[in-house]
């Protein structure tokens, strides 16, 4: 692309055909999110470099791409091939990021945390950057005092805004704000009260290494939470991580879980034995942090993975694809190392992940297998027909090419899709979908004809749900969310019926402003997802309104529906009226398992090393 290597594509998900884009600055191990104008963000990367991805030198062979330490890249996406990254110079950041979280804010802007100055298999303290800053720029770096006590596995922070906005009434230890390293804050203790006015709070839940905090970006305030048991789950641990479906019957609230990763101890974070040949973990916890600060054990994985990818279904079930079973993220040129990844074995089974099933029983079996090795540098979004596209992996410091001597694990460039059960059942076709969501305000209707109803009794189990599929990288999607909308329904003679839906809940916090998918779910079965702008489609504080009561539902089967009570219904979001998810009556939804080996992966060819999929406008993927 125009003298160089191409930084990124456009892929067609479609018609499996691709564009070349033209990126200046090296966007490797860069960070990103959608921000809540519907424009990607991509900040941060490597120094230029050259052959063997080492630093490029003064007259010699060059890769043609700038540093792009700094750098800050803007995608408005398009669907007729015109549109490009953004990258030229202006805006740029203030302070050198390899590795950073972005974690879009109820404003619809942009918090851009940590990383380091130049690279590596983990941080140290003297590359560390150990601050935070926002996009528009709000000014320079401002220290955060976590990111110096979770060294050396600190860098991709895992980081969500909290639905609540604040701190739910509850006592605890609070660190004085950004002292120096060299001093040790005093510890106190603080109470929030329920904040009446959400929009204007926010709190992130950061973890990183074995370190947990909630995180007051507002007042510039950490609380301190117990450490993470048994393994560490930040890169180059690299767990499946997510935060829960909110939904009506939880009250939006955050359960997040993180599942596999290593247990290797700090002295082991050094490159002077095989790290390769040390299996993965296959625990999985959960917290719960507005109703309780303790750490969960839930259901353990299937088998030991680092680097699965967890991404969300539109019925809310989750979908566990890629990773290895033995080793960490990361390459080199150690002895040991294999060609040069530092991670092993492979895990091609793909599960799926049901929170509302019994206790045991939440992992099903392997219900397909990847016939391609997902390994360092891959990465997995959720499509809008449902399906889930699989790509990269490049456990090496430059392209190495099938059947190069000395390397198992090579550059990929296929990709796979993933089709859930649900391919196997006719998919609804509802009619009057919005393409703009309020913060509460009226109700809207969605229509359904007899067909996609198929009986009144699956209306008990219908809903209507918001993905935000995020930014891939690292196996890890910045911003992934889901979030079902409250809903009830009419049932009419003729067999159709017409769903009563609520906005969003009438909070940003609960999910921020930007583009996301929508989809209507009968029965365990997913309509195609259609794209719909979250609050104004602008940065700023978003309007706030009080959500309409809905219709009770007419024609309703005996039994009740998980999504509505048996008169009329209003949302509420109120920190004292909260459930534990894992106390809620939350009904169990299936897909249809097809036993003939239908659930299946199918593969294509993808060239180029970044994809921003012009099928797929509201996902982004970094190679």
């Amino acid at each position: 692309m125009n003298g160089h290597p191409a930084w990124a594509t456009e892929y067609d998900t479609a018609t499996n055909t691709f564009r070349a884009m033209d990126v200046k600055s090296n966007a490797f191990c860069a960070g990103g999110n959608v921000l809540g104008n519907g424009t990607w963000l991509n900040v941060g990367g490597n120094q230029a470099v050259g052959p063997g991805g080492l630093v490029a030198v003064a007259g010699g062979v060059q890769y043609g791409n700038t540093d792009g330490g700094e750098a800050t890249r803007l995608l408005d996406t398009c669907s007729d091939d015109t549109c490009d990254w953004v990258d030229n110079g202006s805006n740029y950041m203030t302070t050198r990021r390899w590795y950073p979280t972005l974690e879009t804010l109820p404003d619809g802007t942009m918090i851009v945390i940590g990383g380091c100055d130049w690279g590596g298999y983990v941080n140290d303290k003297t590359q560390n950057n150990p601050t935070y800053e926002f996009y528009p720029s709000r000014g320079g770096p401002i220290g955060l005092n976590f990111l110096l006590t979770t060294l050396p596995a600190n860098l991709y922070p895992l980081t969500w805004l909290l639905p609540s906005g604040k701190l739910n009434s509850r006592s605890l230890p609070s660190r004085s704000r950004h002292h120096p390293p060299s001093l040790k804050p005093a510890i106190t203790l603080l109470t929030l009260s329920l904040s009446l006015h959400p929009e204007r709070t926010g709190n992130l839940f950061i973890q990183a290494n074995l370190g947990t905090e909630i995180f007051d970006y507002i007042n510039n305030v950490e609380y301190p939470l117990p450490d993470i048991p048994h393994a560490v789950r930040t890169y180059p641990g690299s767990a499946a991580t997510a935060m829960l479906p909110l939904t009506p019957a939880n009250n939006w609230t955050a359960q997040i879980m993180f599942c596999g990763g290593t247990d290797l101890q700090p002295d082991q974070w050094v490159t002077t034995w095989n790290i390769a040949s040390y299996p993965a973990d296959s625990t999985c916890v959960s917290m719960t942090p507005d109703v309780s600060t303790a750490w969960v054990d839930e259901e353990p994985l299937p088998e030991g993975r680092v680097m699965g990818n967890w991404i969300f279904l539109p019925d809310g079930r989750l979908v566990l694809i890629n990773g290895i079973g033995k080793g960490t993220a990361g390459y080199g040129n150690n002895s040991w190392t294999i060609g040069q990844s530092f991670g092993d074995k492979p895990v091609h089974s793909v599960h799926y992940y049901d929170h509302n099933a019994p206790v045991g029983s939440r992992f099903s079996a392997s219900v397909a297998e990847s016939t391609v090795d997902r390994m360092y540098h891959s990465s997995a979004t959720l499509l809008p027909d449902g399906s889930v596209l699989s790509s990269g992996s490049n456990p090496n410091a430059d392209y190495v090419a099938a059947g190069t001597p000395g390397y198992k694990y090579v550059t990929e460039y296929r990709v796979e899709r993933f089709y859930p059960d649900f391919f196997n059942a006719t998919r609804p076709q509802p009619t009057s979908l919005p393409s703009k969501l309020s913060y509460g305000g009226a109700y809207f209707d969605v229509h359904l004809d007899a067909a996609s109803v198929g009986s009144a009794s699956n209306l008990d189990n219908t809903k209507v749900t918001i993905v935000r599929p995020g930014f891939s990288t690292h196996a890890m999607n910045m911003g992934q969310r889901f979030v079902q909308l409250a809903n009830s329904f009419t049932f009419n003679a003729n067999g159709t019926a017409t769903l009563h839906v609520a906005q969003l809940p009438p909070n940003p916090n609960i999910i921020a402003p930007g583009p996301a998918l929508i989809f209507v779910v009968v029965n365990g079965v997913p309509s195609v997802g259609q794209w719909v702008m979250l609050g104004s489609g602008k940065l700023g504080t978003q309007k706030v309104s009080k959500a309409a009561t809905l219709p009770a539902n007419v024609g309703e089967v005996k039994g009740g529906s998980q999504n509505q009570g048996d008169g009329p219904m209003t949302q509420t979001h109120s920190g004292d009226e909260r459930v534990s998810p894992t106390g809620a009556a939350a009904a169990k939804v299936t897909g249809k398992q097809d036993t003939s080996g239908a659930v299946r992966l199918s593969t294509g060819i993808l060239a180029g090393l970044g994809a921003v999929a012009a099928g797929v406008v509201g996902a982004a993927i970094l190679l």
